[in-house]
């Protein structure tokens, strides 16, 4: 298998490479494992390590924007916002990863008995291409910081941006073996999963995808986190400020060009306001400028790849024909790249591909709803369940209803964002599992429980022998 690096502004070829040989593969393997097995670094150490790691991307942000944007598109403008987003979590766990990790101690009938956190070992993680950087160092950062060490089976777009990833740790002074990327295929890395030396995986990817690995993962009974697709609710509700949730709906939806799988794609709005919210949502969306990725100007570029653009404009189209409205775009921009029209579609119905599909792309479905039980109804009347906003002025009953939303996160007059401090992931086809804060640190450590005796006392629940 050949590995292409295409720019989606222009459709040119920028580089290939070759899929790595089993020996190769072999090789890393052996060489992650082992750094893993010395296990000789501590918590003070890695942090010095982790801190180094961000001042490296702060440093090098101009040069692995580039290469963002070079391989998947992305406004150079956004591509910046992800170096420093990734910079600031390796500051984070750098800075906390010792606490989320220390020993818990729990009063119980023994001389001493606490919880302790230890690393499982070698972590695969399959990662995307839409955020090359910030969806790998959303792992990274805290399963290194534990302990474990990793590998990396990158998207087959962005081999560059995957090398780059490698260069980080190996020229800010980890370990060797600390973190390695393959150069391999998907199928390649699902055989990798029953390898004795790989003891825990994580993808970001889409539900198809999740379900492959994580039976695979089943077979050979290794952990997994899965953070998969997502279609996310906007609520607009009666007495929402129209303003403030028309212009957040234009950059929830928009960034990255559509492509994310915590974009509000499902814009659901009481009647009341619908008229008046999809004309702000129109003005907004119309001021956003498309073109050149590398103009700090552009606010939307192409798709990552056409066949992504062919997918986007099918949902579209197939709606269209079963009885939607087209507000504005639907249809693929002339000229050289993968560009795609800026596009509202209203009078959405659940039987829609644009309701049911994960659209992933530049493209916004608006569903009118009487009032707000019936918006939760069809915000939760989908296989998916990552990310949601609810905009109300009224915060009591925000707080009422976000519970009633079957989602991993719910944004209240704002937009849905990951964040370091905060778990991430979702229910439902959008995974299991936590990225970020002290939870998703936790997911690869084996959470051990040691007890000290003698005991003080019977424990409760055994039977005490009488002589």
């Amino acid at each position: 298998m050949v590995l292409q690096s295409i720019n989606p502004a222009t459709a040119e070829e920028l580089a290939t490479f070759d899929e790595y040989s089993p020996e190769q593969i072999n090789r890393i393997l052996d060489e992650v494992h082992t750094a893993f097995t010395r296990h000789d670094t501590t918590f003070a150490q890695r942090s010095e390590l982790m801190h180094r790691a961000a001042a490296y991307l702060r440093n090098h942000r101009a040069e692995l924007a580039r290469l963002i944007t070079l391989e998947m598109g992305k406004p150079i403008i956004e591509a910046e916002a992800e170096i420093d987003k990734c910079a600031w979590n390796c500051d984070f766990y750098a800075d906390n990863a010792q606490r989320f990790l220390s020993d818990e101690h729990i009063a119980t009938n023994a001389r001493e008995s606490y919880v302790a956190f230890e690393p499982l070992g070698v972590i695969l993680a399959i990662m995307p291409w839409n955020f090359p950087f910030w969806q790998v160092f959303r792992f990274a950062a805290p399963a290194i910081m534990a302990g474990n060490t990793a590998i990396l089976k990158h998207a087959s777009n962005v081999p560059q941006c995957a090398l780059a990833i490698e260069r980080v740790f190996q020229e800010t002074g980890f370990p060797p073996g600390t973190f390695r990327t393959l150069l391999i295929s998907g199928p390649t890395a699902e055989k990798l999963i029953a390898d004795d030396r790989i003891r825990a995986v994580t993808l970001t990817g889409s539900a198809a995808t999740g379900m492959s690995i994580a039976a695979a993962a089943g077979r050979a009974l290794k952990k997994t986190v899965l953070e998969l697709g997502g279609s996310d609710p906007f609520i607009v509700l009666e007495d929402a400020d129209l303003d403030g949730a028309a212009r957040t709906a234009a950059r929830a939806r928009f960034q990255n060009t559509g492509q994310s799988c915590i974009a509000a794609k499902r814009f659901i709005v009481v009647d009341a306001v619908a008229d008046a919210f999809l004309e702000r949502f129109k003005a907004a969306t119309a001021q956003l400028k498309i073109g050149d990725p590398f103009d700090h100007q552009t606010q939307i570029g192409p798709l990552a790849r056409d066949d992504l653009r062919h997918t986007l404009h099918r949902q579209i189209q197939e709606s269209l024909r079963q009885g939607a409205h087209l507000e504005m775009g639907g249809e693929p921009l002339k000229g050289r790249g993968y560009f795609y029209a800026p596009t509202i579609v209203s009078n959405v119905t659940p039987a829609m591909p644009m309701f049911r599909e994960e659209t992933f792309g530049p493209a916004a479905a608006v569903i009118r709803v009487k009032h707000a039980d019936e918006a939760i109804a069809l915000a939760n009347a989908s296989e998916y369940g990552l990310g949601s906003n609810l905009w109300t002025q009224d915060i009591d009953r925000a707080r009422a209803l976000a519970r009633r939303i079957e989602a991993g996160n719910v944004f209240i007059n704002g937009m849905t964002a990951s964040d370091p401090r905060l778990p991430f992931g979702g229910v439902k086809h959008s995974g299991y599992g936590r990225e970020l804060s002290s939870f998703g640190i936790r997911e690869f450590v084996n959470i051990q429980t040691i007890w000290i005796g003698p005991a003080q006392g019977p424990q409760q629940g055994t039977r005490v022998a009488i002589e």
